[in-house]
């Protein structure tokens, strides 16, 4: 939107700004979901679905935010754990019968404990890069997830550390 007005978008109760300290070509959404996050400009949202996740997307690329659908209670205290063999939208990663993992680490800050990877893996014809936030707040799992074509994992290094350094769960 450019001017930092609020707008709406898909339908959604989701306003948008242009926040300070989010580069240019990105915009802060204040989603009715209970988050904000900075997302591309232009990026559209579909709803919440079943798995509730909230997908905004644009061409070949997909930011996926679950905010806290997963509890510590059912899968455990450890985000890598539960990254690496229970979270559902690694779910293809795991069931791929060509799939790579990297620079997969837990970190502490201010009491949230939350681990990150690099994924890729074969999907309808398609190598995808993935990188995935599984952050425990609260008792409840976090996730911000950005895919994108392998070829193009700049762009999803990008779009992924402005998503994960804005997000906020606000509930």
């Amino acid at each position: 939107d450019g001017g930092g007005s609020p707008s709406q978008s898909s339908g959604a109760a989701e306003t948008q700004t242009t926040g300070a300290g989010v580069p240019g070509g990105f915009t802060v959404r204040k989603d009715a979901a209970g988050f904000r996050i900075a997302v591309a400009s232009g990026w559209n949202r579909t709803p919440g679905n079943d798995r509730g996740q909230v997908v905004y997307s644009r061409g070949d690329f997909e930011l996926i935010v679950v905010p806290g659908r997963d509890t510590a209670k059912r899968y455990g205290g450890d985000p890598m754990v539960y990254q690496r063999e229970d979270e559902y939208e690694l779910r293809d990663y795991r069931d791929s019968s060509w799939a790579t993992s990297s620079g997969l680490r837990t970190t502490q800050v201010g009491g949230k404990t939350m681990a990150e990877g690099q994924f890729t893996w074969s999907a309808g014809g398609r190598q995808l890069f993935v990188r995935n936030l599984a952050l425990l707040l609260d008792g409840h799992y976090h996730v911000v997830q950005v895919r994108g074509p392998e070829s193009q994992r700049d762009q999803v290094d990008k779009l992924y550390e402005q998503a994960t350094a804005t997000y906020r769960y606000t509930g």
